[in-house]
């Protein structure tokens, strides 16, 4: 591409997008190489930048690959168009404005932090209704782990009602 006369820049971008588009949260550090890349190029220019963008576009093509995030962004997005919107629910709800207590706004919040492992069973998301499903590649591996412990304690807790 360089050899045909594309702008570098360009080339950075298109970098850029691919890690998050086609390689997301399989390796999340993919984004940071293209993004370190796209800075280099604009730093130090040409013919240097070619070696940045060598370097990242090996580790981009080398990586995990998984759409997973952008088809979940693309799974809400449509529900958003399509007016399948969701309210709020009573414990997410602001609390920084005059009658917001008189509402039952914020009523029931519980703070995440002050839990084990920074998690607490708490619905956020009404409907039961997921748009993000972890893959099997790269480091959503560990996240699917993780989200299915969270689903178990959260049926746990929504079966004994505490």
């Amino acid at each position: 591409m360089l050899h045909a006369g594309e702008d570098p820049r360009f080339i950075a971008r298109r970098l850029v997008i691919s890690a998050s588009e086609d390689i997301g949260l399989a390796d999340s550090r993919g984004l940071l190489v293209a993004e370190a890349a796209h800075r280099a190029v604009e730093f130090i220019g040409l013919p240097e930048g070619r070696i940045n963008l060598a370097h990242a576009t090996v580790y981009l093509a080398t990586a995990p690959k998984s759409n997973r995030s952008c088809a979940a962004l693309g799974a809400a997005e449509t529900d958003v168009k399509e007016g399948r919107t969701l309210a709020v629910p009573q414990h997410l709800r602001g609390t920084g404005y005059k009658g917001a207590k008189r509402l039952g706004s914020g009523e029931g919040y519980k703070y995440s932090h002050d839990y084990d492992g920074a998690f607490v069973p708490q619905a956020y998301l009404p409907e039961g209704r997921r748009y993000y499903e972890a893959g099997d590649q790269g480091e959503e591996k560990r996240i699917a782990e993780r989200l299915e412990v969270w689903r178990r304690q959260f049926e746990e807790e929504s079966a004994t009602g505490d």
